[in-house]
């Protein structure tokens, strides 16, 4: 299975400079209007100027002002990073000035399968963690003075592949919603969180079922950057119950 993410905004501007002629057909038409919205779009343009590199920064940052996840001295791991807009969000949050260059007070590690362009700070491993080599070079870099630290935060912005079959997309979704969970289970501190993204459908009840049964607390999240006609929303454990 293929794990992606959403496309740098370069890939976006090739886009819409390939899409711009396709207007006499109907998918042309749909590419158009998608992006007519997104250039239209107030968090892509804040995202423009407050230099993040997608407009799913804002995302996190509703859950972050909410809930208290992100603050100096943290240890987060961030799955399915690319671009890498949640990476500088927290980079900015963990900079004792707020800025997106310079001093960072704690340990940001991202991975995703897709290369991500750096961030000051923040240390990008390329693979699929599910695989044991990519786990043990993540396992080695997240050691301090040889023993293995546990984290504060993980989040996930993974999203499959989507087939538009319900029974298949919901395996899917399950599976990374699944791999998230079991990861924070043995890398979290006892009262850190996990924050994942999910879509409505079959595998939206029992995720978050799995989360009840995980986490002490869990919170649900359809912050104002995801676009009104989106599916997605966020699910927030917060403390193990076994940890």
């Amino acid at each position: 299975m293929k794990v992606i993410t959403k496309p740098s905004p370069s890939v976006v501007r090739k886009a819409a400079q390939k899409n711009a002629v396709k207007t006499d057909t109907r998918g042309g038409k749909v590419n158009k209007a998608w992006l007519h919205d997104h250039i239209n779009d107030p968090y892509v343009k804040l995202a423009k100027k407050e230099g993040y590199r997608a407009r799913a920064a804002y995302k996190l940052k509703e859950i972050d002002e909410n809930l208290g996840l992100i603050r100096p001295g943290c240890r987060i791991v961030d799955l399915g990073s690319t671009p890498g807009a949640w990476c500088q969000y927290a980079r900015r949050r963990m900079s004792p000035t707020g800025a997106a260059v310079g001093a960072l007070n704690g340990q940001i590690v991202a991975l995703d399968m897709l290369p991500m362009e750096p961030i000051e700070g923040v240390v990008f491993i390329q693979g699929d963690f599910r695989e044991p080599e990519v786990l043990q070079v993540l396992e080695q870099t997240l050691m301090v003075d040889g023993v293995a630290s546990k984290l504060d935060l993980v989040v996930s912005d993974m999203a499959p592949n989507l087939s538009g079959i319900e029974s298949a997309d919901a395996a899917r979704i399950t599976d990374l919603v699944e791999l998230a969970v079991e990861f924070a289970c043995q890398h979290l501190k006892p009262e850190g969180a996990l924050v994942v993204k999910l879509f409505h459908g079959g595998a939206y009840d029992p995720m978050v079922k799995l989360f009840k049964d995980t986490f002490k607390v869990v919170k649900r999240f359809k912050p104002k950057a995801s676009r009104p006609g989106s599916s997605e929303t966020f699910l927030v454990g917060l403390g193990l119950k076994k940890p």
